[in-house]
């Protein structure tokens, strides 16, 4: 009888225990879900830019290269030693600057001589004619014969022809003279030196003496795809197209031209339309044979809304971006991209200017997440093309 009694009362105590056990939980699982409810959603750190509007240009890219506005080599047209050298390598020299003289005593020489002859000639000449006036006279009176009177007037006409090459002679006597005096036919900076004092030079021989090369102003030729030609023509008719002209690194713009020439047909080997760009290069940043990055502007968006291009992501259903709210939450944007260029994407539809986007932190992200935000650097944009003349 008393065991039975006391295994009521283990029972009735082990029910006991159990229920408070069960309340505790409850009561500790209430207080748990209170702290969390009352304890705010980590961050999630991102980095962050603005949307802003700005002129950004349509341009198309192209690999070109310098060519110099005028290329001349220098080579001697007449036979001699160079007594002279009046130029230093790659200095610029002005058209009509000396620079190397061939000895001129030679053709001094010539010139004095064909001089002479020609005043001996005309001598000859002037006697020669009194005494054909003199045969005309006499030949009606018999004195003299017919024959010795168009002997006669035969002298007189070669002496004549004598004195119009004796001319001739003093002329080529005197070009010869000026080409010994060898000077710059363009404006330009002079290349490497190929003779020296004391040097023989022939006006046959295929070596140059220097050349010259005018850089100021300058051309770049380039290529860019056929797909474009026939906006790059359109746009052409309505003024002068912009084109710059930037380093190896695409980054560091080395001058500002014009297009200048739209090539008459297309490389059917390549199908691309070769172009060519004036620019004034007063600095000369651009030299000949250097190859640049070319960027033809073909129009300007104004005021349009850019984003890093970073911030804008490709989905399955296309492009998206995420949007920070004021209170401080991710927002996942369907946007329309109008083109991405220099770090940039141009937001047709969905971003409004002045609004806050992430740049990078995208992939953590979810529709109402908060994050913390940090501003992304700036990005370095290229000049604006202007209206000035290349």
């Amino acid at each position: 009888m008393r065991n039975t009694i006391l295994s009521k009362f283990a029972v009735l105590l082990m029910a006991g225990v159990t229920a408070a056990a069960a309340a505790y939980a409850l009561f500790d699982q209430s207080n748990s879900d209170k702290a969390r409810a009352s304890t705010p959603a980590p961050q999630i750190p991102v980095i962050s830019g603005v949307a802003e509007k700005k002129d950004v240009p349509q341009f198309v890219r192209g690999i070109g290269t310098v060519q110099a506005y005028n290329a001349v080599t220098i080579k001697s047209r007449v036979d001699g030693e160079i007594v002279k050298v009046l130029f230093t390598e790659g200095q610029f020299v002005k058209a009509g600057d000396p620079l190397i003289q061939i000895d001129p005593r030679p053709f001094q020489a010539a010139l004095e001589a064909a001089t002479a002859t020609l005043k001996r000639n005309e001598a000859q000449l002037t006697g020669a004619a009194l005494d054909l006036e003199r045969y005309g006279k006499l030949i009606n009176s018999g004195f003299q014969s017919r024959q010795s009177y168009d002997q006669q007037q035969a002298i007189v006409g070669a002496l004549k022809g004598s004195i119009a090459a004796d001319k001739a002679a003093i002329e080529t006597a005197r070009l010869n003279l000026t080409y010994a005096d060898i000077r710059a036919p363009i404006a330009g900076r002079t290349g490497q030196r190929l003779v020296d004092v004391g040097n023989l030079v022939q006006a046959g021989q295929p070596t140059s003496l220097v050349t010259i090369t005018q850089i100021r102003p300058i051309f770049v030729n380039f290529t860019v795809p056929q797909d474009y030609a026939d906006a790059i023509r359109h746009n052409q008719q309505a003024g002068s197209l912009t084109v710059l002209a930037y380093a190896s690194d695409d980054k560091t713009l080395l001058a500002e031209g014009k297009l200048s020439l739209i090539d008459n047909q297309i490389d059917v080997a390549t199908g691309t339309l070769r172009l060519k760009a004036t620019f004034a290069n007063a600095d000369e940043r651009l030299w000949p044979g250097e190859f640049v990055n070319v960027r033809l502007v073909l129009s300007m968006r104004s005021s349009v809304v850019t984003v890093p291009q970073r911030a804008v992501m490709q989905g399955a259903n296309g492009y998206y971006a995420y949007v920070i709210r004021p209170d401080g939450t991710a927002q996942r944007r369907t946007v329309e991209v109008g083109g991405m260029q220099d770090g940039l994407a141009i937001v047709d539809k969905g971003i409004e200017s002045k609004e806050q986007v992430v740049v990078d932190g995208q992939y953590r992200l979810s529709d109402g997440v908060r994050v913390k935000a940090e501003d992304a650097k700036p990005i370095a944009q290229p000049p604006v093309a202007t209206a000035k003349d290349g």
